[in-house]
């Protein structure tokens, strides 16, 4: 891979993965464009390190939220009785995918990674913040709802509920949890934060799990790993500019929240949907 290969990609998976736009329509897209689909051996260590690069994204997320991260250490501590309620709710919403995740990751990789299934989840999503914007403007609820303080386990079940329909590719974690979220009484700017701070566990799991398959799958083969194959050198450029657009995006959309709704991703969906197909069905873009 060349280092302007990994700026790409660096700037693709930062400023998508926090958004309810679908990280995964538009990796798909870059890396297909880009010619890094062509080769199954470079596919293969491709797909390890775009879950790579997303841990480091997840270095915006303590960087923009360390305070509240701190909260919920010393609550663990019994230092900070909001910091643990908050701490015990995001292992809560946890809980779901880390059951089901390693049950389902084979099944739903070999059944719905396919274009027809992607296609169709960044359309509906689309369509259901959409719907979801209209319903609450048409209420005057664009900005209503419950503080991170007053969420109950029932609110943290449920939007862990919400994340496990995310493992279906191209529905978007950031999606479905944010409007999840909203949809179970969160305001928008909270739901968002939520999203962010269940970000770290999840993906973080998923990255070690990406990292320890690469490598093992490797050492078994005797084949090369991700590292050899794309190069230390254009690793690490990606991680640091998905760090730098990560936290770029992260501050402009709490701050986008704040006041406006979700219909804009929406409809950026339905787009990304249209030009993915197109991409798809001349050829240009493949999903297998």
């Amino acid at each position: 891979m060349e280092w302007w290969q990994a700026i790409i990609l660096g700037v693709v998976e930062g400023v998508t993965e926090f958004l309810p736009v679908s990280s995964t329509g538009h990796l798909i897209i870059a890396a297909d464009l880009m010619g890094l689909s062509e080769d199954e051996t470079v596919k293969g260590a491709v797909d390890a390190y775009l879950i790579v690069i997303q841990a480091f994204a997840l270095l915006a997320i303590v960087g923009l939220y360390f305070p509240r991260l701190l909260r919920m250490l010393r609550g663990l501590f019994g230092q900070d009785r909001d910091g643990l309620r908050l701490a015990l709710h995001i292992l809560l919403a946890f809980a779901p995918i880390l059951v089901l995740g390693p049950l389902l990751h084979s099944r739903i990789m070999a059944h719905l990674f396919s274009p027809a299934p992607v296609l169709l989840a960044l359309l509906l999503g689309g369509v259901w913040m959409i719907w979801i914007d209209r319903r609450r403007a048409k209420r005057g609820e664009l900005d209503a709802g419950i503080e991170l303080e007053q969420m109950t386990w029932k609110h943290a079940l449920g939007i862990g509920l919400f994340q496990c329909v995310s493992m279906w590719p191209g529905t978007s974690r950031a999606m479905m949890t944010i409007v999840g979220g909203v949809m179970l009484g969160l305001k928008p700017a909270r739901a968002a934060e939520f999203s962010f701070l269940l970000g770290l566990p999840t993906i973080l799991g998923a990255t070690v799990y990406a990292i320890g398959k690469d490598l093992l799958d490797a050492q078994e083969s005797d084949a090369a790993n991700m590292f050899e194959i794309i190069g230390v050198g254009s690793v690490v450029i990606g991680c640091v500019v998905t760090v730098i657009s990560a936290a770029l995006a992260v501050k402009w959309f709490v701050a986008y929240l704040g006041r406006s709704g979700l219909a804009l991703f929406g409809w950026y969906r339905v787009g990304l949907c249209a030009v993915l197909g197109v991409l798809i069905l001349t050829g240009l873009v493949q999903i297998a």
